[in-house]
């Protein structure tokens, strides 16, 4: 073993520099496909495309351990050398517990079904905070010290005899150094550029009602008459929705009003049924209190919902014996999925208007959407607007992109 390790360190120096490279490149590639992943931009845009990066951000972070674990390594003889130098210390303990942080909870994401709900929000959570964090550092790190890399005589102090004279980094500096000016204005722009979003980010996560409460008040639906909640709505019998709800779509949120919407049910059925808003929002409802799950690894908790039971709605409009599946049309006129009859028939699968005793707003997916608490919400239709019987199976938006069709959460 340790002839190994002296083989392994042999050339240290330039493996250092190496390792501090190729470290760098795995952290560029992680934020730029993690930044993709994290923009609902870029999910319409991508489209089956946004899987492989997914899958790429993965193989990466797995990949990231192999530096880890190289350095690890050489660690010995580079703590030696950093004797005395707290400041150099607490970076590379920083670094690494960034990197081991991230590779932790980027694990338990990728593996959210064997971890279930609760872990893999938790490790979002960590996942986020790191990189928030994190990735500042990093890239001020890295541009703060990317030229004194390149330059070994900044980084290693000569020895000689005294008429050789000091080495230019024991001189007395001025009161701010060209390197200390860089620093600062590198600072500052990262403060600048990341500081609002974090903020905001932080202020989601500390009070996720008041973030809520925002998306609220800009919905762009105007539907009149408002849905009146049930006594089990308002207040919420769930004691209000726990968590922050993430806002994806695969195009731009649409907008409803009187003038143009409608509910429809066809298909294989006995009676066809169309519904204008005065019509739908008069239809009986009851409430329920769920879970809402991600894929991505978020949840939001103790939601109560109200609308009208799915299987209600089939009931209304007879099933015909040859129908298999049920079919949904979002209102963006792009994203469709699908349920079993079977699965449609789960009791708490619903056709909902209100969440906690509010309308559901455009952003998350309002007037209406389907909610199927048991499955992950790619399969809770937003803007729903249409169910269809069909005989055949029908492959929905995001499975057609590569997610599983298996959407039991």
């Amino acid at each position: 073993m340790q002839k190994w390790l002296a083989n392994l360190r042999k050339g240290y120096g330039k493996k250092l520099v190496s390792l501090h490279s190729w470290n760098g490149w795995i952290v560029v590639i992680l934020a730029l496909t993690g930044l993709i992943l994290f923009q609902g931009l870029w999910r319409g845009i991508l489209g089956e495309g946004r899987v492989i990066i997914r899958y790429v951000h993965i193989v990466v972070g797995i990949a990231s351990l192999i530096p880890v674990l190289y350095y690890l390594a050489l660690a010995g003889k580079h703590w030696k050398q950093l004797k005395g130098k707290r400041l150099q210390k607490a970076n590379v303990l920083i670094v690494l517990g960034l990197l081991v942080g991230w590779l932790l909870s980027g694990l338990l994401l990728w593996q959210f079904k064997a971890v279930g709900p609760a872990w893999s929000n938790n490790a979002l959570y960590v996942h986020d905070v790191l990189t928030w964090t994190g990735l500042p550092y990093i890239i001020y790190h890295s541009l703060t010290r990317l030229k004194w890399l390149k330059e070994p005589h900044r980084r290693t102090i000569k020895t000689g005899s005294a008429r050789e004279g000091l080495h230019p980094a024991a001189k007395p500096e001025a009161v701010m150094s060209r390197r200390a000016f860089i620093r600062t204005v590198v600072g500052a722009g990262i403060a600048v550029a990341v500081g609002p979003s974090f903020l905001k980010w932080l202020g989601n996560q500390m009070s996720p009602g008041a973030q809520l409460d925002e998306v609220i008040q800009a919905d762009a639906n105007n539907l009149i008459p408002a849905p009146k909640p049930l006594p089990a709505s308002s207040p919420p019998i769930g004691g209000g929705s726990r968590g922050s709800f993430r806002i994806y779509t695969v195009t731009p949120i649409p907008a409803f009003d009187n003038s143009n919407f409608t509910f429809i049910i066809d298909g294989l059925v006995e009676k066809p049924q169309q519904w204008n808003w005065e019509q739908f929002v008069a239809l009986k409802r009851e409430a329920q209190v769920s879970d809402f799950h991600c894929v991505t690894g978020w949840s939001v908790l103790g939601n109560t919902w109200e609308g009208i039971k799915l299987k209600d709605f089939l009931k209304m409009a007879g099933v015909k014996p040859s129908a298999k599946t049920v079919k949904f049309y979002s209102g963006d006129g792009v994203y469709t999925d699908s349920l079993t009859l079977e699965q449609a028939d789960m009791d708490d699968v619903m056709v909902a208007v209100l969440h906690d005793g509010k309308p559901i707003p455009s952003d998350l997916g309002g007037p209406v959407r389907l909610i199927v608490p048991k499955m992950y919400a790619y399969k809770s239709v937003k803007w729903l607007n249409r169910i269809e019987l069909i005989e055949g199976n029908h492959t929905g938006y995001w499975e057609e992109r590569g997610y599983d069709t298996d959407a039991w959460v």
